[in-house]
């Protein structure tokens, strides 16, 4: 989930707890160019107070006006499509001939409405993934944790809509030096939750991003516990084979999508055979990005940290493509 996403979570937990009833509406579907994915979520409570984004346009005031007239959603939850015309479209700024087509529901602060919304508030505050199921017709809604990402699927026939929650992807930073600096601050624009883990304080403290989570231990156990799961990467900055070495260690144990590491082709050649010595087996071996970044002729700090962001959004996206295909070998029997 983006990091928008997440808060409207939070938007809607803080809500029902304080006794308020909301709504929540999720995109099922788009036709044309769209301000914002298939998943996107929205939520808003009779007082007028809006968190999170459907088009970016105008839909998310008609829908607000909509909703507390009781013109939608008024007993349950339902399936609602804007810009079914070219007029439509225009008139709440959808690109041309596009549409937007969103399910929403009602939610009452009752008690298992709350114990439905904390279930997925504690599953993104522990990355996990829950898949959460909302049928029209029977007007029911079950959360079930699962190991993984699935794409958003929308049942025209059964008016089921099942979508995934998940954790924000990770990047874990060993290091608080120069090149972390840059590759936070870039990675924050791509919606990352940033870890910068550094064994010494004053570098943590001096470390001028803001937005990160500082953590000042020794990388291998931060990452036990902070970074193994296959939504992180993992990058070690610090040049210092003390602390890079024993990070890479166990990062390179986990599911982490991405482990990378600093160092020239020669420094990358020395570190591998003193990870082998450390019985890290060729299979865990080959996962490791180092020299890390694609091969750009980076040579600043900045140049270096967008070849990094670059090499992970590569090997992310082929992963993505992975999993599609795994899924729909296992739909297709």
């Amino acid at each position: 989930m983006h990091a928008a996403d997440e808060e409207v979570i939070r938007g809607v937990k803080a809500w029902l707890d304080g006794g308020s009833r909301c709504w929540l509406a999720t995109v099922i579907g788009t036709w044309g160019s769209s301000p914002r994915p298939v998943g996107s979520l929205l939520a808003c409570n009779p007082g007028g107070h809006i968190v999170g984004s459907l088009s970016g346009g105008c839909v998310e005031d008609d829908l607000l006006e909509k909703l507390t007239r009781g013109e939608l959603a008024s007993t349950g939850a339902q399936f609602f499509t804007y810009g079914v015309t070219d007029e439509e479209s225009e008139k709440f700024g959808l690109p041309c001939g596009g549409s937007l087509r969103i399910v929403i529901e009602p939610l009452a602060s009752d008690a298992e409405t709350r114990a439905h919304i904390d279930h997925l508030c504690s599953a993104l505050a522990e990355r996990r993934h829950v898949r959460r199921t909302v049928d029209l017709k029977k007007q029911l809604k079950v959360t079930v944790d699962v190991d993984g990402y699935a794409p958003l699927e929308w049942d025209e026939a059964n008016q089921r809509l099942s979508h995934t929650y998940g954790p924000r992807q990770h990047l874990f930073i060993i290091g608080a030096g120069m090149v972390s600096q840059y590759l936070a601050t870039m990675a924050l624009q791509l919606d990352y939750a940033i870890t910068v883990c550094d064994p010494r304080q004053q570098m943590l403290d001096d470390f001028p991003v803001a937005e990160v989570n500082r953590v000042c231990d020794m990388p291998d156990d931060a990452i036990r516990r902070l970074a193994g799961d296959a939504g992180s990467a993992i990058v070690a900055l610090t040049h210092d084979p003390r602390i890079d070495d024993m990070g890479l260690m166990e990062a390179l144990k986990t599911d982490a999508f991405y482990i990378g590491a600093l160092g020239s082709s020669r420094t990358s050649a020395s570190r591998r055979e003193r990870l082998k010595a450390l019985d890290l087996t060729d299979r865990e071996l080959a996962r490791l990005h180092a020299p890390v970044g694609l091969p750009i002729g980076s040579k600043t700090p900045p140049e270096i940290a967008v070849a990094i962001l670059a090499e992970i959004t590569a090997v992310k996206a082929n992963a993505t493509r992975a999993t599609h295909t795994r899924l729909e070998a296992l739909s297709a029997g």
